[in-house]
């Protein structure tokens, strides 16, 4: 088989992985409520392919480093999402996604200039989502209204993460880990429901998805971390296994606080 077929293929494979993950989700997030949908929709399902074919294509170093520059990253995505939740009360679609989406931009911008360590990217963190859980809390219990799915939905969806995972694979040999690791890190998830629910439902039932995201977001911050430190101690496969634990297991936590915390209510 020609080298270029070879990688094409493999490439629409890995696409199209990717974005069986991510419709799953999505399935799922529509069927369980703002509180389940939000630890669902921050889990790894969109970076975490990313990442598994990075590892794939390169060495330990690249993708320890490329977690580095994802970090502060992480901290822009909580950033974005307080910036829709508070636009999306009382403006349309297009003026809540599009700043929305314009901080992140002007964010990983900057991130894209610094030299990132991990005591750094752990600071950002912590100072976004110090400032941002609180504003977010009074925003987070909504009714969530029926969901009616229609046909492009998920197709999109697909589409949208196919298409992250295409440019992260394709370009990551010469823009190197610090590019990669920020666009690997798009938050594909988060764009799809403000474009696909906000119409739909409306901007507060949507808003509230993405407040009750912040804490599994702050716990898909510290398994970034621990991708990075697992990767540069013990490769590449230790590193995303203890990541994508990580991830579970805060999310897990998380759920049981709040179906302990529910009866109480």
């Amino acid at each position: 088989m020609p080298l270029d077929l070879h990688f094409i293929l493999f490439l629409l494979l890995r696409m199209a992985i990717a974005a069986a993950f991510v419709v799953s989700a999505s399935i799922i997030t529509e069927r369980s409520g703002p509180v389940i949908g939000a630890l669902v929709a921050t889990l790894p399902v969109s970076a975490g392919p990313s990442y598994v074919f990075l590892a794939i294509d390169h060495d330990a170093a690249f993708i320890a480093q490329g977690a580095l520059s994802s970090l502060p990253v992480n901290a822009a995505t909580i950033v974005m999402a307080l910036t829709y939740v508070v636009l999306a009360q009382r403006h349309g679609l297009m003026t809540s996604c599009a700043s929305a989406f314009a901080v992140w931009i002007a964010m990983a911008s900057v991130i894209r200039m610094c030299d990132w360590t991990l005591t750094a990217g752990l600071a950002a963190n912590l100072i976004a989502f110090g400032i941002c859980i609180p504003l977010l809390a009074r925003y987070r219990h909504v009714k969530m209204p029926m969901v009616t799915r229609r046909w492009y939905d998920i197709p999109m969806r697909a589409a949208l993460v196919a298409t992250l995972v295409a440019i992260v694979v394709s370009t990551s040999g010469w823009v190197g880990p610090r590019i990669s690791g920020i666009i690997a890190l798009y938050p594909v998830v988060f764009s799809s429901m403000m474009v696909i629910l906000h119409p739909r439902i409306g901007g507060p039932p949507t808003a509230a998805v993405l407040a009750n995201s912040a804490w599994g977001l702050l716990g898909f911050g510290m398994a970034i971390a621990v991708l990075h430190v697992g990767a540069a101690h013990f490769g590449s496969a230790v590193g995303l296994s203890l990541a994508l634990a990580t991830c579970i297991v805060w999310n897990l936590t998380l759920w049981s606080v709040a179906r302990r915390a529910r009866p109480m209510a």
